[in-house]
Parts: structure tokens; sequence; C-alpha cells
């Protein structure tokens, strides 16, 4: 589990005018120092009429000040105190706190701002709702637990341009007012003053205007990007949010997923003080058949199983599917009956006709040791029922759960109900990196019944396969790659179409024709005419693994002004409308939204 309290690493002091020492750094070894700390009153406790013990809070931590003399101040006031450090009576040392074996006597206290009662209690033990937290941004982020989380996002960033410097990349910042890019999610539209009518696009990444810079001789580019998406939020996903791009000239995707490791690597050992292992690389066809998803969470087994071969003769109608996996959930036979059914209606939303269940109990006769508990039961042959048991691995009190369908949504909806049922919380287990590679180059088809892409347009397939464009499209396997963290997908990148011919066989397989790939994509295709070199790229979200790294299920607790589930700005009260005159300026007019009674 997630420690929200440790350090990330050593506290080193910063004095300034105002003060000595910051509050947390204090130790035994200062005793009969003479000391000015400056900060946060976080409790105050009185004893006697001219005796009161004052918890200081900064960034750093806690100091217990005593004042003898009478003085008022109360919580959140911010005051500055002089003192002697001492060594606390024998029976008081606090070894809840760094500086517990310490406090500070003799105080002379200096008010330096009086505050009000703030709405919740600057405590991570406070759990006061959300709404409010976010309303009052700016105490929030006074708790310790908001302290360190962004303090190792800090350490998270700064290792991560550290390395990239290293490895010979150049930081160039790309524009924030800009054309549509080709991602596919809905995106932010900004007015023009100048140009009535006519609107930039905030970019969802800098995929074309890093590949620009591959045709301008950069090499090696990479930014800390600011992205934006008008998507729905959710536990991973804000409107705005900042990753790592990068892109290189001359490489491969071996290349590409070398350089992001060490990155990544090297930020998780700046966050956490440990280094992980070398990442494991793992196909996409894989880890839709062990894991049943693309962004498999390997701290927990629980692996899928095919049983095709054993149940193609099957007489069961609920296994008369092209596929049939099964899942073992371990402990799983205690679930309620409730239970049961709430997953096979789970199982139906991701696609299945349905969901088989078997428990596993103790066999009462001799002939075997384990049976199973379930209406299909019945309808196994013995050897259908070894089988069941033998593949799956299961034991007496586990649980198999069996999808019959295409492989895909056998797959995947037993993927979902592994993740429900197996996927530790964020902060506990090792943390598990995986490169996921070879994805398929198209899927799913538009309105048109053309085949759409799994990334973009614009991502290389393997030569090999490009004969299948004409024919099997969707068997043609695309040079993508992605990272994931715990189940988690980190990022996403590949290597580039830089070939104007195989860039028109790709758009004339997407249904693109000659004119819209020119109004979509004009200046970047353009400037493909004037000598692209071979180029690959990725870029993964700086939110997501520092959220991951800290232990924390939603990415709100690593960005310092998040938005709530809706999409609002508690803080701020944005979005919000803009005057009349704003709007005429801007040759804006507003209609009422689709439902909404005209005034």
């Amino acid at each position: 589990m997630t420690d929200h309290t440790a350090p990330i690493g050593p506290i080193e002091n910063r004095p300034t005018a105002l003060r000595t020492h910051l509050c947390g750094v204090l130790r035994g070894s200062d005793e009969g120092a003479k000391v000015r700390v400056c900060g946060w009153v976080g409790r105050r406790r009185e004893h006697g009429e001219h005796l009161a013990f004052i918890d200081l809070r900064d960034h750093t931590g806690v100091i217990q000040c005593v004042i003898d003399t009478k003085v008022d101040v109360r919580s959140e006031w911010v005051i500055a105190i002089e003192g002697t450090v001492r060594r606390r009576p024998e029976g008081t040392v606090n070894p809840g706190l760094d500086t517990g074996e310490v406090e500070v006597g003799d105080c002379t206290v200096v008010v330096l701002n009086e505050a009000e009662p703030p709405p919740f209690s600057v405590d991570d033990r406070d759990e006061s709702d959300e709404q409010v937290r976010l309303r009052y941004r700016y105490i929030d982020l006074r708790r310790p637990r908001m302290q360190r989380n962004l303090r190792l996002r800090a350490r998270v960033n700064a290792a991560i341009r550290a390395a990239m410097d290293r490895q010979g990349f150049c930081e160039v910042e790309t524009p924030l007012l800009w054309a549509p890019t080709p991602e596919g999610s809905r995106e932010f539209s900004v007015p023009s003053r100048l140009h009535h009518g006519s609107f930039y696009a905030l970019p969802q990444s800098p995929q074309l205007a890093k590949q620009l810079l591959m045709v301008g001789g950069f090499d090696r580019y990479y930014q800390i990007a600011r992205c934006l998406r008008d998507e729905d939020l959710r536990a991973d996903r804000q409107f705005e949010f900042s990753q790592l791009d990068m892109e290189v000239s001359f490489a491969t995707q071996d290349d590409v997923m070398a350089y992001v490791s060490e990155a990544v690597l090297d930020a998780a050992e700046a966050a956490t003080g440990e280094r992980p292992p070398p990442i494991t690389h793992m196909t996409w066809a894989d880890a839709l058949d062990r894991f049943g998803t693309d962004k498999p969470d390997l701290r927990f087994g629980m692996e899928l199983v095919d049983l095709a071969a054993e149940f193609e003769k099957t007489e069961v109608r609920a296994f008369s599917g092209s596929h049939l996996k099964a899942l073992c959930v371990p402990g799983g036979a205690a679930l309620t009956r409730s239970r049961l059914d709430a997953l096979g209606e789970q199982a139906k939303r991701a696609g299945a006709a349905g969901l088989a269940w078997f428990r596993v109990t103790a066999a009462e006769g001799a002939s075997a040791t384990l049976a199973l508990d379930s209406p299909l039961d019945r309808f196994l042959s013995d050897t259908e029922r070894v089988a069941l048991l033998e593949k799956t691995g299961a034991k007496e009190g586990d649980l198999i759960l069996a999808v019959s369908d295409t492989h895909r949504i056998a797959c995947t909806t037993l993927g979902t109900l592994r993740a429900a049922l197996g996927s530790p919380p964020v902060g506990q287990g090792p943390h598990c990196y995986v490169w996921v590679v070879d994805f398929p180059m198209f899927d799913g088809v538009d309105a048109g019944g053309n085949p759409q892409p799994a990334h973009h347009p614009f991502t290389m397939p393997y030569e090999d396969d490009l004969p299948l464009l004409d024919t099997v499209p969707f068997a043609v396997r695309s040079q993508a790659y992605d990272l994931v963290l715990n189940g988690w997908e980190l990022g996403s990148g590949s290597v580039r179409i830089h070939r104007r011919d195989i860039q028109s066989r790709i758009f004339d397989t997407l249904g693109i024709s000659t004119e819209e790939a020119e109004k979509r994509f004009g200046f970047l295709l353009s400037a493909f005419r004037y000598g692209a070199p071979p180029h690959a790229g990725f870029a993964f979200g700086i939110d997501r693994l520092a959220a991951v790294l800290a232990g924390e299920e939603n990415i709100r607790e690593v960005i310092a002004y998040p938005k709530t589930q809706s999409g609002a700005d508690l803080l701020t009260g944005a979005p919000g409308a803009l005057p009349a005159s704003a709007l005429a300026e801007l040759g804006i007019r507003t209609v009422p939204s689709p439902g909404t009674a005209s005034t």
C-alpha cells in the first residue's frame, strides 16, 4: 500500500530572509540552535493559562513549538516563531513525526496573517466532500497528501527531462492554437477575433507538428506538452493533460521503446527510490488472448484459457460460439447468486450473449475430488468437466467463468470481469510495466463500411503485411506500440508513414479521397514532398504515470487544479458565459442547447 505520508527523498533546508529553518528538517542534532520557523498553525493545545503547544506546519512537515506566554493564534493563521531547539522531555517523544524527538522552546510568536476558519481540516484524515475540496483547492493543496503528490510529479518531470536531454533529444515547444489533428477525439475550438467565422483547434497532441520537426531535420525532439481533448471525464482522463511527447528520425520502434523506457524507469526511480526491472514486451494478440485487453494488469494471475478444442463437439448450447474462453477466480465460489447475476449482466453489456459460471466444490463420491455447482453442470460430459477443471487449474472454493462467442468478444468480456474481480487497488503490489506491440492496423468500420485506423492514419504497417491491404485489411499489423502500467495505458506511439505511395494506399483503404486528404492533412502531405526521413515517436500521459506512482486511483489527485466529472472548475466557476460585447467582437451568436426553450 502506498504511504502518502512518506517523504519523496531527503528534505534540504532552504533558509530565506524570513526564516532560518524549514519546519520538517529539525532533528536532535539541532539541539541548542536558535531558529526562526514560519508556517501555518496546524493544531493549538492549551495547558493552563500561560502554556500552549502549537504544531507549526510548512510543506516539509510539522514541528511542535512550546509557548509559555499568552498569545492568541488560531487554526491556519500564518505565523513566525523564534526559539531554541531542545529535546522533548522523556516520555513525550512522538515517533509518528520526523521531528518528533525535538521541539522549539523559549518561543516568540509573530503573527504574519490571520485567517478565517477553513471549511475543512487540513489533515489527510479529513474525508470532506470532494466538491468542497475542489471549491477551496488552495486549502486542499496544503494537505500533506497533495503536497507529496505534486512534488512527486515534479520529480517525475525533472527525471524525464534529464533522461531525454541525456539521450540527445532537443526540447521544442509547439503551438497551442493549431489546426485539427487526426487522433479522432473531440477537440476544443477557439474562435478567431481577427478572422470571423474561423476557429483554431486546441491540440489533442502535437502529432503533426512533431512530424514536421522531423522533416525540418531536428532528428530527436521531445516536449512535456499540454494537450486538450473534449472527452467525457473519468478517473484517468481530464480535459487538460500533460504528456511526454517525442519523435526521432532514422529509428525503429525498438529504438523508440528503448528511449522511452529509460525516461520512464528514471522517473519511477526518482519518485519511489527504487528502479523497476527492464520493461517486458507482449504482442497485442497475446495480451488479448491471455488477459482479454490491450492494457493488461500483470500484478496478478487469473489468465484466460482457451477451451475451444476440448468443447469442439459439446452439446451444451451455451457453448456453441466459435470460441470458448474461461477464467478462474480464486475464492470466487463464495460470491452470492445475486453477484453472479450481476456479472452476467456486466458480460452482456460487454457484448457477450451470456456468461456461464461454475462453483468448484468438493466431490461427494470417491470417483473425483472436485465437483462443479452450476445450472450447466448436468449438460457437461465427464471429459468436459475434467477439461474445465484441469485447463483452468481451479481448486475447491474457486469460481470458473466462461464465455462462448467470437474470439474478440469472448476475450474482452472475460478481460473486463478479470479486472473487476482481480485488480488490486492502484497503491498495492508492484509496478508492472509492459510494452504491447503489433497492434492491428484497422479496428472497426465507419458508416460507409470503410476500415477505421486503430491508432491514426499515419501509422506504418509492417512491410510483410502490405499485400494484405487489398484483400484482408484487418489482418494487417501496424508498427504501433503502447506502454501499460498496472492496467493503465500510459501512452502509445508508432513508426510513421514517410512514403507517399504507402500513405496513398492507406488513405484508399480508409476511403479517404485525395481531395479530403489534402483538405485535412495538406500541410503535412506537402511537407513530405520535400524529403521526409523515416521517423517514429511516442507520447505518454505524465498525469497517469504520476497517479500510479503516488498510489492514487484518480489523476485529479496529482493535478493542481483539476475539473470535476462534469468538466466544471469549482474554484473559478468556469465555464461561464461571455458578455455580449465579447461575443460580438468574436462574431459569435449563441443559440439554446437542444431541448432548451428559447427566450
